[in-house]
């Protein structure tokens, strides 16, 4: 359970990393640095002790996940999806695919563990590896 948290964490961390390959304008920048304020995975909520310590921090095209352990890497966003490549820790060589919204000061992303699609909504129910987690910036 402790290694599945891990991984779930640092894919998160992948999946919110921010990129200079914007090719929309309105595209929001989301450097900074990010909390979630709740995670789920296949429908299933995490209790806030999972993820209370976590940090995502986005800059540019480069994200670091402080979790359990660190995880770094890069990532590719733009019209509402996501590419994160994990560069070092445990995500270290995959590739995560992910969709994301900014609304209301909060940043959902729902990421397909499996990186092979988009998921196609902003839940996890009846999925087992979609992972959801919202975000707020805290500076």
């Amino acid at each position: 359970m402790k290694n599945l948290i891990k991984f779930l964490l640092l894919t998160l961390v992948v999946v919110s990393c921010a990129t200079t390959d914007k090719t929309n304008t309105n595209e929001v920048n989301l450097n900074g640095n990010w909390v979630p304020l709740q995670q789920e995975m296949g429908g299933k909520m995490f209790p806030k002790a999972i993820y209370e310590k976590q940090k995502l921090i986005i800059n540019d095209s480069s994200y670091t996940l402080i979790a359990e352990s660190v995880d770094k890497g890069i990532l590719k966003y733009g019209n509402g999806k996501m590419d994160i490549y994990g560069k070092e820790g445990v995500n270290n060589g995959k590739h995560f695919t992910a969709i994301y919204k900014y609304e209301n000061e909060q940043l959902t992303i729902c990421y397909n563990l499996m990186g092979d699609s988009y998921p196609v909504a902003f839940e996890s129910k009846s999925k087992p590896l979609l992972f959801l987690s919202v975000f707020k910036k805290i500076d």
